[in-house]
């Protein structure tokens, strides 16, 4: 029905913006790339084709928590059989780019952190990623002040007058268009992370997560 399709279309898209943090997680777990690019597809195939959306809601509310559960489930429960099937033989399967996910997970470090840390610092990295790209839309029309601006976003880069006399404006308009785009940055983490939890009472904690994931 509408609603079921519904569901399954919204979690096909979580999917898609988060397989990189599963995938770090069974990389780390199998210790070769292949066996990890085996398990991503066998597991998002098992997620979409079950309908595990339901499951997503129920376990605490949060599909970060879902996703590491579910990984952890299936790396114990389903390795075994999931290993002897052809990847895409005859399965629903994601295109996802895993030359992409192998360069990143080459960045991190070999062995100092369990593949529950790494997976809940990509899934933070990630996150912001995709807020970054949902704030750089909104300034399409307006590409050179978002470059200029982004680095002013965490405090880094060049100071206020150095951007000032790049872009022709004052200094003092230059602040107030950093401040305008830190407020809607953080608009739009909202509202990215209310997506992936159950309450808007959650996302405060979720935020916090966030944080300590990357600290």
């Amino acid at each position: 029905d509408l609603e079921r399709r519904d569901s399954h279309e919204a979690l096909s898209e979580l999917c898609r913006g988060y397989w990189l943090p599963v995938y770090a997680y069974f990389r780390r777990r199998v210790g070769n790339a292949i066996d990890a690019q085996d398990l991503t597809q066998d597991f998002f195939t098992r997620l979409l084709d079950k309908d595990y959306i339901a499951d997503a809601r129920q376990e605490k509310g949060r599909f970060r928590t879902f996703f590491l559960t579910a990984a952890q489930r299936f790396m114990r429960n389903e390795w075994a059989k999931a290993n002897a099937i052809k990847r895409g033989g005859g399965k629903t399967v994601l295109s996802l780019d895993f030359d992409a996910g192998e360069s990143f997970y080459a960045m991190e470090p070999a062995d100092t952190d369990t593949p529950e840390l790494l997976f809940e610092r990509q899934w933070a990295i990630k996150l912001l990623e995709v807020v970054h790209e949902r704030l750089r839309q909104e300034y399409a029309t307006k590409l050179k002040l978002y470059e200029q601006l982004k680095p002013l976003l965490v405090g880094s880069g060049p100071g206020y007058r150095d951007v000032a006399k790049r872009l022709g404006m004052t200094e003092g308009a230059v602040k107030t268009a950093v401040y305008r785009m830190r407020t809607r940055y953080a608009q739009l983490l909202r509202s990215e992370i209310g997506e992936t939890v159950r309450s808007p009472d959650d996302v405060d904690d979720e935020v916090a997560h966030l944080f300590d994931a990357l600290s």
